[in-house]
């Protein structure tokens, strides 16, 4: 028996059963073909087709099969391999738009090149590369999917992996209250060091208020930080002669990216 699977793509892959029913009918092929079609709207009297079957049956047709024929995705792939099977693997083109590139391309070569299957390129030629694969015998397929999620996970935990948005997103979220509040302030102060000050004074709680991660010298940082926007805006603003609303933006940016490494930097020491 012939498993035939194209997957979950939504694009069709008609082309491919076209020419597999071609093949059947001139007899090339002999062996009861059975199509997982997915998306591919498809009718024919010499291939047995559903669209879906749960996972459960699709494996145990996996292992009766005596060779799958299948588009380039990794999880037909991999499915087939898990069970020693002989694997025809036609990749879907974008040229005949069922793909919008042509990575099944390099996913086939890919296996094919460390043995793992035979690749089906040409049709045409369909009859000798079927032949080479039901004498092929894959390189048996070792899965390191539990190496690979006990390296994530030691990575998180060790290094302290944490997303941007999970570490610093309070931070960024006071920094653009900052800005603003500066913009609409400078329309009633006329002394810009006054706004600076009274826009860091009331980002300063705001954070307190949002409580992120703790600092290990809250005061220290507070008074650092403080003197550092005053150094930038001097800088930006009076020395270079930015506008004052590219210079607040600018200043934030850095305080932010400074804040998130000395964080990152505190949590790793009180880790330790």
């Amino acid at each position: 028996m012939i498993l035939v699977t194209l997957g979950t793509q939504d694009k069709s892959f008609a082309r491919l059963l076209r020419m597999l029913e071609k093949e059947i009918k001139k007899g090339t092929i002999k062996d009861k073909v059975i199509v997982q079609a997915g998306y591919t709207k498809f009718q024919s009297d010499v291939m047995e087709i559903f669209d879906s079957i749960p996972s459960e049956d699709l494996e145990e047709l996996t292992k009766k099969a005596d060779l799958i024929i299948t588009h380039g995705g990794v999880g037909s792939i991999l499915t087939a391999l898990k069970y020693q099977k002989p694997i025809l693997a036609a990749p879907r083109l974008a040229h005949y738009k069922e793909h919008t590139n042509d990575h099944q391309k390099q996913i086939v070569e890919e296996f094919a090149q460390t043995g793992y299957l035979i690749p089906l390129k040409d049709f045409s030629k369909f009859d000798k590369v079927y032949e080479k694969a039901k004498k092929f015998k894959p390189k048996k397929y070792v899965s390191h999917q539990e190496e690979f999620v006990h390296m994530i996970e030691e990575y998180m935990e060790k290094e302290d992996h944490i997303s941007w948005y999970n570490r610093s997103g309070k931070v960024i979220f006071v920094a653009l209250v900052n800005f603003i509040l500066f913009l609409l302030l400078a329309k009633v102060l006329s002394n810009p060091y006054l706004n600076l000050s009274l826009c860091y004074l009331l980002s300063s709680f705001l954070l307190f208020l949002l409580k992120p991660r703790k600092l290990k010298s809250p005061i220290t940082a507070f008074v650092f930080f403080y003197m550092l926007d005053l150094l930038l805006f001097l800088l930006f603003y009076d020395s270079l002669h930015l506008s004052l609303w590219l210079s607040i933006a600018i200043i934030n940016l850095i305080l932010v990216l400074l804040y998130h490494n000395l964080d990152k930097k505190s949590q790793i020491r009180q880790e330790k």
